[in-house]
């Protein structure tokens, strides 16, 4: 089956899914389709679905990840031992684990085509991961708490594991606790990732999007956290800072590059 035809068909099937969206006609051009299907998986609710739809998504995903460009961690260079800045697309990067910016639902972003890092890593991980975090939410009974972090498969990335945590939300000024709570998604994922035999880990820039967390404080965090950790714990874990925007990179190649960041 081409691409086309895979994505018509989890269009269709997902139209016919959701009977509120019957009417909508699907685009005769490839990236209208791309953007309707997308659409689709993001307002999906978390539910079992059907073998084939399965089967075809989990090809056609893996099909659109191979032609992004698959970046591996051997093809990095670190900035310095064990630790590598990256500027790029997060769900291309084949190392243990990722991490996601999510809410305290869990669920990932519902709003379609978001161009937030969670509606990013749920589109192209499939539908099996937004159930598998509403089954880990059920589970546990309540929201999630801002600070610690959740693991899932990855499913149809290339990584292994989406390490899930809740950052800060910055209201205003800038508070010590929004500081602490950005330093413990930190420590959580590290941990987490440790118990579960992570050997490598990428971080997205957490709470800096659409929690407001001002970017050059987010990275002295990140920064010193992750440094402390490792010489505290002696552990070998190589971590990949990934960034998106130019501005992201030049702050972490800075601060990267300096022997003592900034105190928090």
């Amino acid at each position: 089956m081409t691409q086309e035809k895979r994505r018509r068909f989890l269009i269709e099937t997902l139209r016919r899914e959701q009977p509120d969206y019957a009417d909508i006609e699907i685009p005769a051009d490839e990236e209208g389709q791309k953007k309707l299907l997308r659409a689709f998986l993001n307002v999906r609710m978390p539910m079992p679905a059907e073998a084939e739809f399965l089967e075809v998504q989990d090809a056609y995903l893996k099909e659109e990840t191979r032609k992004k460009g698959i970046v591996t961690l051997a093809a990095l260079k670190p900035s310095r031992s064990g630790i590598y800045l990256w500027k790029g697309d997060i769900t291309t990067l084949a190392c243990d684990a990722i991490v996601n910016a999510a809410n305290s639902q869990m669920l990932g972003c519902f709003c379609p085509n978001h161009g937030c890092i969670d509606n990013q890593i749920h589109t192209f991980s499939g539908v099996q991961l937004r159930l598998a975090c509403a089954e880990l939410m059920k589970e546990q009974g309540f929201s999630e708490p801002t600070g610690t972090a959740k693991i899932t498969p990855a499913y149809n990335l290339p990584c292994k594991y989406v390490i899930h945590t809740v950052g800060p939300i910055v209201q205003g000024r800038l508070t010590r606790r929004d500081e602490e709570l950005l330093a413990s998604c930190y420590r959580a994922c590290l941990g987490l990732a440790e118990q579960n035999g992570v050997r490598s880990i990428a971080f997205c820039c957490i709470s800096t999007g659409e929690f407001h967390f001002p970017p050059e404080k987010a990275a002295e965090i990140a920064v010193k956290t992750v440094k402390d950790y490792k010489e505290q714990t002696n552990r070998q874990m190589e971590v990949i800072f990934n960034v998106f925007k130019e501005r992201d990179y030049d702050i972490y190649q800075r601060l990267l590059a300096a022997d003592c960041p900034a105190e928090i």
